[in-house]
């Protein structure tokens, strides 16, 4: 059972967390792409992902909802021209700034809540690590489906380095 202030905070404070997601972007000199974006975008971009890790922890693991909002996220990535290891940097950030949150402003003031915290972190990082499975099977998507479309690239040379099994394709 997830503390519920957790949760609100995750819900309620989404856009305080991105802007302590945004400060870490911004120390982050491997960030070059994140470092064009105006603090507003990449506040924007980082609330988005708190609410979803609070219904995942309210109500369990739902790989459909979280495939689909990081699937979405590598595809839109790609198109936007990130390289996937600065978006799988920006991911693991957001998750630095919950385990953060937890381990210093939830009160850890009993063991009972120092246990805890110690499971909730293990769903925060399970959630995280599977998202950013998703993240790269949606930016390899996105990049195979454009060099097979726009570069023409053949279907026999993509096979060859996109081993993937994508949700699209036939096998």
């Amino acid at each position: 059972m997830v503390d519920g202030t957790i949760i609100d905070t995750l819900n309620i404070n989404a856009r305080d967390l991105a802007k302590k997601w945004k400060d870490l972007i911004r120390k982050a000199p491997q960030l070059k792409q994140y470092a064009a974006l105006d603090d507003e975008g990449i506040i924007d971009e980082g609330a988005s992902i708190y609410p979803l890790l609070a219904r995942t922890l309210d109500r369990g693991l739902d790989r459909a909802a979280l495939g689909d909002f990081f699937v979405r996220m590598g595809k839109d990535k790609m198109r936007e021209g990130f390289p996937i290891s600065e978006v799988i940097y920006g991911v693991n950030l957001s998750e630095q700034v919950v385990i953060q949150y937890i381990m210093t402003d939830f009160v850890l003031d009993s063991t009972i809540r120092m246990y805890q915290a110690m499971g909730v972190v293990n769903n925060v990082a399970e959630f995280f690590l599977l998202g950013c499975f998703y993240l790269t099977k949606g930016f390899l998507e996105a990049t195979y489906t454009n060099m097979k479309g726009k570069d023409s690239v053949s279907e026999e040379l993509l096979k060859k380095y996109f081993r993937d099994d994508f949700f699209f394709k036939k096998d």
